[in-house]
């Protein structure tokens, strides 16, 4: 018979995760479930709901620390920044709306534990990047706490930067610490438009290498759509102070006119169009295709995706973290493409990785969603899941079958 368990303290996390130890069940960790179907599918009776574990803890605006328990609502913690001005610099994303859900209904645990990062990640970093403590249950149902309120709080083996992006595979989290920044006082989008892929990278690295202080740059090919912008579209944020941000726009505008014709957009105009990229609003629909993560060097980009435009026709696509990161949706398959898709990584030589974001559950479950590891890489990380979870009982065979 299936059970849930829905703790409410980290004791009774631990109690759960020991029982299932001892009856060999294993259990499906999930938060509020907006990522479920991320993931191969799990083979699991019984699930260990962590949604119970809710709340801010501990708000020190003026430290710019939270502590919050894994199930808290991100929209929550984002409401409550939003009256002290500041924000999570890194920009989590909200895949609610990708994966077929609600909008607004995911929570921090879940963005930790997938490491999940908007336009900002260039400069702010990845989630893993802030980080600073949490507590939680192994695998073995032992209770382990890393870090805590203070940026310098580690010394020798770092586990938050390890359980960020483990997919609950090593932990439940019963508690995180991460550090918040003061919220731009204002921003503005400039564009670039009409330029082909390899040019866009060219403009975009331009922009990052300048002494802007360029936040995000992000390009959308022709028939992509983001907020009143439409493709082709080469897009560099710049934020701050008012005449700070009016100084480097025009700044800025100067240096990258010889790329094209180069206009600006500001309110909450460009609001909305790094929320559509945030939240990878243009390959929502149709729900049914498969939806590619790829993240490769930036300038290797267009080559990657010439190959793979070479294999797979109708593909919409468009690019973020200045060309580091594709975001590919591709029609209806039974492997989704796998070969076409990391055959092209591989055969350009850039090196990088594919994710498999959305496809339905058969799909999930005979294709590789992450990336394949090297076989060193990958006898490295049985040793650290054997260390963690040497029964193997939370969320096993997510990331890899077997595992």
């Amino acid at each position: 018979m299936a059970d849930t368990f829905k703790p409410e303290t980290a004791e009774q996390v631990r109690d759960a995760v020991a029982w299932a130890v001892s009856d060999a069940a294993p259990l499906e960790v999930v938060s509020r479930g907006t990522k479920r179907t991320l993931g191969r599918p799990l083979q699991t009776s019984h699930t260990l709901d962590l949604s119970g574990l809710s709340g801010i803890r501990l708000y020190e605006a003026e430290e710019l620390i939270l502590q919050a328990g894994p199930g808290t609502p991100v929209a929550e913690i984002e409401a409550a920044l939003a009256a002290e001005n500041q924000m999570m610099a890194f920009e989590p994303m909200d895949l609610g709306p990708l994966l077929g859900g609600e909008r607004g209904a995911g929570s921090i645990g879940g963005v930790f534990a997938a490491n999940l990062a908007g336009p900002r990640r260039a400069k702010a970093g990845a989630a893993r990047d802030h980080l600073l403590g949490f507590t939680g249950v192994t695998g073995r149902g032992e209770i382990v706490k890393s870090g805590g309120r203070v940026v310098k709080n580690v010394t020798g083996y770092d586990l938050s930067k390890l359980v960020c992006g483990s997919w609950g595979t090593l932990a439940a989290l019963t508690d995180v610490i991460f550090k918040v920044l003061p919220k731009p006082e204002t921003e503005t989008t400039v564009v670039i438009s009409g330029l082909d892929d390899a040019t866009a990278a060219n403009a975009m690295s331009a922009a990052m290498g300048s002494a802007h202080e360029v936040s995000s740059a992000a390009h959308i090919p022709d028939g992509i759509d983001v907020g009143e912008v439409s493709g082709p579209a080469t897009l560099i944020r710049i934020e701050g102070f008012g005449p700070s941000v009016a100084a480097r726009v025009a700044s800025l505008k100067g240096e990258l006119g010889g790329f094209g014709p180069v206009s600006t957009v500001t309110g909450e105009a460009t609001t909305a169009v790094w929320l559509a990229i945030r939240d990878v609003l243009p390959l929502i629909s149709p729900q049914e295709r498969p939806v590619w993560k790829l993240s490769v060097p930036p300038m290797a980009g267009p080559g990657v995706l010439a190959a793979i435009r070479t294999a797979v026709p109708d593909v919409r696509v468009f690019y973020d973290w200045a060309g580091g990161l594709i975001w590919l949706s591709v029609p209806v398959a039974p492997d989704a493409h796998v070969q076409a898709v990391r055959g092209a990584i591989a055969t350009v030589g850039a090196g990088g990785y594919a994710t498999l974001i959305r496809a339905p559950a058969d799909v999930r479950a005979s294709v590789a969603v992450f990336e394949p590891q090297p076989a060193a890489l990958a006898a490295l990380t049985k040793r650290m899941k054997d260390s963690f979870d040497p029964s193997g009982m939370l969320n096993p065979g997510r990331m890899t079958a077997g595992v």
